[in-house]
Protein backbone atom coordinates (compact mmCIF):
# COMPACT_ATOMS: atom_id res chain seq x y z
CA UNK A 1 0.00 0.00 0.00
CA UNK A 2 1.38 3.02 -0.70
CA UNK A 3 2.51 5.53 2.22
CA UNK A 4 -0.42 7.82 2.53
CA UNK A 5 -3.24 7.68 0.19
CA UNK A 6 -4.85 5.12 -1.34
CA UNK A 7 -4.59 4.78 -5.21
CA UNK A 8 -7.11 3.78 -6.79
CA UNK A 9 -6.19 3.02 -10.66
CA UNK A 10 -9.38 3.41 -12.81
CA UNK A 11 -7.44 1.33 -16.23
CA UNK A 12 -8.49 3.07 -20.23
CA UNK A 13 -11.89 3.95 -19.28
CA UNK A 14 -12.59 5.15 -22.46
CA UNK A 15 -12.10 1.47 -23.56
CA UNK A 16 -13.39 -0.39 -20.67
CA UNK A 17 -16.22 1.49 -19.50
CA UNK A 18 -19.06 -0.23 -20.58
CA UNK A 19 -22.31 0.08 -18.48
CA UNK A 20 -20.93 2.37 -15.94
CA UNK A 21 -18.15 0.23 -14.58
CA UNK A 22 -15.95 3.35 -14.39
CA UNK A 23 -18.33 3.58 -11.19
CA UNK A 24 -16.79 0.66 -9.04
CA UNK A 25 -13.79 2.66 -8.83
CA UNK A 26 -15.48 5.57 -7.44
CA UNK A 27 -17.03 3.95 -4.62
CA UNK A 28 -13.78 2.32 -3.62
CA UNK A 29 -12.48 6.03 -3.17
CA UNK A 30 -15.84 6.88 -1.83
CA UNK A 31 -15.85 4.17 0.64
CA UNK A 32 -12.62 4.89 1.82
CA UNK A 33 -13.32 8.38 2.19
CA UNK A 34 -16.14 8.26 4.35
CA UNK A 35 -14.00 6.18 6.75
CA UNK A 36 -11.63 9.36 7.01
CA UNK A 37 -9.14 7.31 4.89
CA UNK A 38 -7.01 9.30 2.18
CA UNK A 39 -7.45 7.96 -1.16
CA UNK A 40 -6.63 9.03 -4.95
CA UNK A 41 -8.81 8.01 -8.22
CA UNK A 42 -6.40 7.86 -10.82
CA UNK A 43 -7.34 7.77 -14.68
CA UNK A 44 -5.22 6.10 -16.37
CA UNK A 45 -6.06 6.97 -20.10
CA UNK A 46 -6.20 4.69 -23.10
CA UNK A 47 -2.35 4.55 -24.48
CA UNK A 48 -0.52 5.80 -21.14
CA UNK A 49 1.57 3.51 -19.25
CA UNK A 50 -0.27 1.40 -16.47
CA UNK A 51 1.38 3.07 -12.87
CA UNK A 52 2.94 0.48 -10.69
CA UNK A 53 2.38 2.73 -7.34
CA UNK A 54 -1.13 2.44 -7.07
CA UNK A 55 -2.54 0.05 -4.50
CA UNK A 56 -6.12 -1.42 -6.12
CA UNK A 57 -6.60 -1.65 -10.57
CA UNK A 58 -9.97 -1.19 -11.59
CA UNK A 59 -11.33 -3.06 -15.38
CA UNK A 60 -13.93 -2.11 -16.80
CA UNK A 61 -15.80 -3.85 -19.55
CA UNK A 62 -15.83 -3.10 -23.44
CA UNK A 63 -17.09 -3.96 -26.71
CA UNK A 64 -14.49 -6.00 -29.67
CA UNK A 65 -12.19 -2.85 -30.54
CA UNK A 66 -11.78 -1.08 -27.45
CA UNK A 67 -10.96 -4.58 -25.60
CA UNK A 68 -8.24 -5.37 -28.29
CA UNK A 69 -7.08 -1.75 -28.06
CA UNK A 70 -6.68 -2.36 -23.99
CA UNK A 71 -5.15 -6.11 -24.78
CA UNK A 72 -1.90 -4.47 -26.20
CA UNK A 73 -2.05 -1.56 -23.68
CA UNK A 74 -2.12 -3.91 -20.90
CA UNK A 75 0.36 -6.29 -22.31
CA UNK A 76 3.01 -3.40 -22.32
CA UNK A 77 2.59 -2.67 -18.99
CA UNK A 78 2.48 -6.22 -17.63
CA UNK A 79 5.55 -5.44 -15.78
CA UNK A 80 4.08 -2.86 -13.75
CA UNK A 81 0.92 -4.15 -12.90
CA UNK A 82 2.69 -7.32 -11.86
CA UNK A 83 4.94 -5.41 -9.94
CA UNK A 84 1.81 -3.91 -7.86
CA UNK A 85 0.13 -6.95 -7.40
CA UNK A 86 3.40 -8.79 -5.86
CA UNK A 87 3.41 -5.48 -3.84
CA UNK A 88 0.14 -5.51 -1.69
CA UNK A 89 -2.24 -4.08 -4.91
CA UNK A 90 -5.38 -5.56 -5.41
CA UNK A 91 -7.01 -5.80 -8.74
CA UNK A 92 -11.39 -5.71 -9.82
CA UNK A 93 -11.99 -6.74 -13.46
CA UNK A 94 -15.26 -7.00 -15.04
CA UNK A 95 -16.40 -8.36 -18.30
CA UNK A 96 -13.56 -7.55 -21.24
CA UNK A 97 -11.59 -6.49 -17.93
CA UNK A 98 -11.78 -10.02 -16.41
CA UNK A 99 -11.21 -11.96 -19.81
CA UNK A 100 -7.95 -9.75 -20.55
CA UNK A 101 -6.65 -11.55 -17.66
CA UNK A 102 -6.37 -14.78 -19.37
CA UNK A 103 -4.07 -16.14 -22.14
CA UNK A 104 -6.33 -14.97 -24.82
CA UNK A 105 -9.59 -14.38 -25.44
CA UNK A 106 -11.74 -14.80 -28.88
CA UNK A 107 -12.70 -11.71 -30.67
CA UNK A 108 -16.10 -11.81 -33.06
CA UNK A 109 -13.99 -11.41 -36.09
CA UNK A 110 -12.13 -15.35 -34.86
CA UNK A 111 -8.91 -13.67 -33.74
CA UNK A 112 -7.23 -14.95 -30.93
CA UNK A 113 -6.42 -11.65 -28.97
CA UNK A 114 -3.57 -12.86 -26.55
CA UNK A 115 -3.89 -11.30 -22.72
CA UNK A 116 -2.15 -10.65 -19.81
CA UNK A 117 -1.89 -14.20 -18.88
CA UNK A 118 -2.21 -13.15 -15.16
CA UNK A 119 -4.74 -16.00 -14.54
CA UNK A 120 -4.38 -19.59 -15.80
CA UNK A 121 -7.92 -19.03 -18.54
CA UNK A 122 -9.05 -18.41 -21.52
CA UNK A 123 -11.63 -17.17 -23.35
CA UNK A 124 -13.28 -18.51 -26.75
CA UNK A 125 -16.81 -17.01 -27.70
CA UNK A 126 -19.94 -18.61 -27.42
CA UNK A 127 -23.15 -19.13 -29.77
CA UNK A 128 -24.92 -16.79 -28.07
CA UNK A 129 -24.99 -13.50 -25.90
CA UNK A 130 -25.71 -14.22 -22.14
CA UNK A 131 -27.94 -11.35 -20.95
CA UNK A 132 -30.12 -10.93 -17.84
CA UNK A 133 -29.68 -10.56 -13.87
CA UNK A 134 -27.33 -12.76 -12.80
CA UNK A 135 -26.67 -13.78 -9.15
CA UNK A 136 -23.11 -15.57 -7.96
CA UNK A 137 -22.92 -17.67 -4.79
CA UNK A 138 -19.16 -16.83 -3.53
CA UNK A 139 -17.61 -18.65 -0.68
CA UNK A 140 -17.82 -17.02 2.78
CA UNK A 141 -17.44 -14.00 4.45
CA UNK A 142 -19.04 -12.69 1.10
CA UNK A 143 -22.68 -13.00 0.46
CA UNK A 144 -24.87 -13.81 -2.50
CA UNK A 145 -23.68 -11.23 -5.15
CA UNK A 146 -25.63 -9.16 -7.41
CA UNK A 147 -25.42 -7.61 -11.02
CA UNK A 148 -26.34 -8.34 -14.91
CA UNK A 149 -24.27 -9.50 -17.40
CA UNK A 150 -24.04 -9.06 -21.23
CA UNK A 151 -21.47 -11.03 -22.96
CA UNK A 152 -20.43 -14.08 -25.61
CA UNK A 153 -17.75 -15.20 -24.14
CA UNK A 154 -17.34 -18.15 -22.30
CA UNK A 155 -14.65 -18.54 -19.74
CA UNK A 156 -12.48 -21.74 -19.08
CA UNK A 157 -10.70 -21.75 -15.55
CA UNK A 158 -7.60 -23.94 -15.13
CA UNK A 159 -7.38 -26.25 -12.61
CA UNK A 160 -5.84 -23.64 -10.35
CA UNK A 161 -7.50 -20.73 -10.27
CA UNK A 162 -11.08 -20.83 -8.35
CA UNK A 163 -14.07 -19.38 -9.73
CA UNK A 164 -15.83 -16.20 -7.60
CA UNK A 165 -18.57 -19.05 -6.97
CA UNK A 166 -21.20 -21.15 -8.41
CA UNK A 167 -24.35 -18.66 -10.49
CA UNK A 168 -27.50 -19.41 -9.06
CA UNK A 169 -28.91 -17.13 -11.42
CA UNK A 170 -27.59 -16.26 -14.72
CA UNK A 171 -24.68 -18.20 -16.87
CA UNK A 172 -21.45 -16.10 -15.84
CA UNK A 173 -18.57 -18.13 -17.33
CA UNK A 174 -21.07 -20.43 -19.13
CA UNK A 175 -20.16 -23.44 -17.31
CA UNK A 176 -21.98 -22.75 -13.82
CA UNK A 177 -19.57 -20.56 -11.97
CA UNK A 178 -18.86 -17.10 -12.34
CA UNK A 179 -15.43 -14.73 -12.57
CA UNK A 180 -12.12 -16.06 -10.81
CA UNK A 181 -10.52 -15.31 -7.62
CA UNK A 182 -6.87 -15.59 -6.64
CA UNK A 183 -4.87 -13.83 -4.73
CA UNK A 184 -6.28 -10.71 -3.93
CA UNK A 185 -7.59 -10.26 -7.86
CA UNK A 186 -11.65 -10.49 -8.52
CA UNK A 187 -12.70 -11.23 -12.12
CA UNK A 188 -16.07 -11.06 -12.73
CA UNK A 189 -18.99 -10.53 -15.46
CA UNK A 190 -21.12 -8.61 -13.10
CA UNK A 191 -22.24 -5.08 -14.23
CA UNK A 192 -23.91 -3.13 -12.24
CA UNK A 193 -22.33 -1.42 -11.57
CA UNK A 194 -21.18 -4.47 -9.15
CA UNK A 195 -19.28 -2.96 -6.06
CA UNK A 196 -22.70 -0.16 -6.33
CA UNK A 197 -24.52 -3.69 -5.63
CA UNK A 198 -22.60 -5.25 -3.15
CA UNK A 199 -20.52 -2.97 -0.61
CA UNK A 200 -19.24 -6.26 0.69
CA UNK A 201 -16.95 -7.01 -2.14
CA UNK A 202 -16.41 -3.39 -2.14
CA UNK A 203 -14.66 -3.61 1.47
CA UNK A 204 -12.92 -7.21 0.50
CA UNK A 205 -11.23 -5.34 -2.19
CA UNK A 206 -10.41 -2.63 0.37
CA UNK A 207 -9.58 -4.97 3.58
CA UNK A 208 -6.95 -6.37 1.39
CA UNK A 209 -4.96 -3.18 0.60
CA UNK A 210 -5.72 -0.99 4.04
CA UNK A 211 -6.75 -4.51 6.83
CA UNK A 212 -9.97 -3.85 8.65
CA UNK A 213 -12.66 -1.39 8.17
CA UNK A 214 -14.42 0.19 10.51
CA UNK A 215 -18.18 -0.26 9.69
CA UNK A 216 -20.06 2.75 7.63
CA UNK A 217 -23.91 3.17 7.03
CA UNK A 218 -24.82 0.54 4.38
CA UNK A 219 -28.30 0.87 4.38
CA UNK A 220 -29.03 2.58 1.03
CA UNK A 221 -26.79 0.04 -0.98
CA UNK A 222 -28.56 -2.64 1.00
CA UNK A 223 -31.52 -1.84 -0.10
CA UNK A 224 -30.63 -1.93 -3.97
CA UNK A 225 -28.84 -4.85 -3.32
CA UNK A 226 -32.13 -6.65 -1.62
CA UNK A 227 -34.17 -4.77 -4.70
CA UNK A 228 -31.98 -6.90 -7.25
CA UNK A 229 -31.93 -10.18 -5.62
CA UNK A 230 -35.91 -9.71 -5.58
CA UNK A 231 -35.52 -8.61 -9.30
CA UNK A 232 -34.01 -12.36 -9.70
CA UNK A 233 -36.29 -14.10 -7.77
CA UNK A 234 -33.71 -14.81 -4.61
CA UNK A 235 -34.10 -13.56 -0.90
CA UNK A 236 -30.99 -10.95 0.35
CA UNK A 237 -28.87 -12.79 2.75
Amino acid sequence: MSASTVRVALVYPELLGTYGDRGNAVILERRLAWRGIAAELVEVRAGAAVPSDVDVFVLGGGEDDPQSLAAEGLRASKPAIEHALDHGAAMLAVCAGFQLLGHSYEAADDEHVPGLALLDMVTVAGADRLVGECVVEPDAPLPLLTGFENHAGRTRLGDGVAPLGPVRVGRGNGDGVDGARADRVVGTYLHGPVLARNPALADLLLGWVVGQLPPIDDGLALRLRAERLAAAGLNAR
